[in-house]
């Protein structure tokens, strides 16, 4: 069966489901198809590793109900996957045998789990990217049960707060000299490795793993070091890979990911893609090419792959940021660190503190903050707002606690 020509979207997740909707809210009124391989509706995944996985049994959280993409005439082609995009003819095939046409075509693919790639994996070695994903491990985190957890990313870390609040004994492996290498300023990272130690997370650091062997029953694993640990689960989380297949298969540009514009265009002028899955030009940092696996740039670009699909020719200028909750500590980065040389800290309230990052020509290019609750969040916001505008603040009034921010920005 070949549809009528619209709004296609291939990838039912956030981005997906948010570009859907937003072309509603812009309101097109043709065809608008989005498609999915999980059987669900399209969902958030960030509370697969926090609260829906410390809860008696993970929920999904919905970004729309059934009732309002059937009200808004968005359907939702749900447990297939996009085997195939026709170029020329403008049509994606699917695996079950059925064709869409489609006059633009959005890709959010998203991304998948980094395998490990060594043998002896088995049953009990697994990886969290999917709503059925954390139901498996929500299964196994109970009072005494042994997990292990490779990777000391966010995903591990915050999956290990969730285990220990639910009484497993947690022991993380991180190859790297230290967890949260990636993105996260040294000084924060060792905060957060001391407080899941206070909460009883064995945490081993700069030892790789040797040898793996799930027997079904149970997994060993062999540190290079020569340390040896047995687990009832290991749960695997050492970065992600974005799904490109499809789009490679067609002839786009693929450069980390599927390679876009400041528009979110792809090398086919009708098709753009979003999220997870794309590479992209940061206007605010010179336009260097970035892919960014965040769900609030999943949500914005969802947006403006939506605008861009009509015609808005609008630009991503959005700052990069993140988020993690462990114990009870707020973790917010706006920005990017590794774009800054010099590191100003201003502390604030209640044992929080925000490390401010410049750039060589004292532009601020960052800012990472840690504390209790939402008690960095307001100046995280107002940072975020100084690097948008390429604002230089003098390195004094960053660190001191007298000098509100918002006066920064209004200069």
């Amino acid at each position: 069966m070949v549809m009528a020509k619209g709004m296609l979207i291939i990838g039912a997740g956030e981005c997906g489901g948010r570009a859907a909707l937003a072309l509603r809210d812009l309101f097109y009124d043709g065809p608008v198809t989005l498609v999915g391989d999980e059987p669900h509706l399209p969902y958030e995944r960030p509370p697969l590793s926090k609260d829906a996985m410390a809860g008696d049994a993970p929920v999904i959280k919905a970004i729309a109900s059934d009732e309002i993409l059937a009200e808004r005439s968005i359907r939702h082609v749900h447990s297939v996957q996009a085997v195939a995009i026709d170029r020329a003819a403008h049509v994606v095939r699917l695996s079950d045998g059925s064709a869409l046409l489609y006059d633009k075509l959005l890709l959010a693919t998203g991304s998948l789990p980094r395998r490990l790639p060594m043998p002896g994996l088995g049953p009990r070695c697994v990886y969290l990217r999917t709503f059925n994903d954390a139901l498996a491990i929500r299964a196994h985190l109970s009072p005494g049960n042994r997990i292990a957890i490779v990777g000391g990313g966010f995903i591990g870390l915050e999956l290990a707060a969730a285990a220990r609040r639910l009484g497993a004994v947690v022991t993380v492996i991180e190859a790297q000299p230290r967890i949260l290498m990636r993105g996260v300023p040294a000084e924060i990272a060792k905060i957060i490795h001391q407080t899941h130690e206070a909460e009883g997370v064995k945490i081993l650091c700069g030892d790789a793993i040797a040898a793996i062997a799930d027997d079904g029953a149970e997994v060993r694993i062999a540190l290079a070091g020569g340390q040896g640990i047995a687990a009832d689960l290991v749960v695997i989380g050492i970065g992600a890979v974005p799904v490109t297949g499809l789009a490679a298969e067609a002839g786009l540009t693929i450069d980390n990911g599927i390679a876009v514009d400041a528009e979110l265009r792809s090398s086919d002028p009708d098709i753009f893609a979003a999220g997870d899955c794309c590479s992209f030009p940061l206007a605010v940092y010179d336009g260097r090419r970035v892919r960014l696996e965040a769900c609030r740039n999943a949500q914005e670009q969802g947006a403006l792959a939506a605008r861009n699909m009509l015609g808005a020719g609008e630009a991503h200028a959005a700052v990069p940021w993140f988020w993690s909750d462990q114990y009870g500590l707020t973790l917010q980065i706006s920005g990017l660190s590794d774009e800054g040389g010099k590191v100003v800290r201003r502390d604030l309230d209640v044992g929080a503190f925000i490390l401010f990052h410049l750039a060589q020509d004292g532009r601020l290019v960052a800012a990472s903050g840690i504390g209790p609750g939402n008690s960095v969040a307001r100046d995280i916001r107002l940072a975020e707002m100084l690097i948008a505008k390429r604002a230089k603040p003098a390195p004094e009034a960053l660190g001191s606690q007298t000098i509100k921010l918002k006066s920064l920005l209004a200069a």
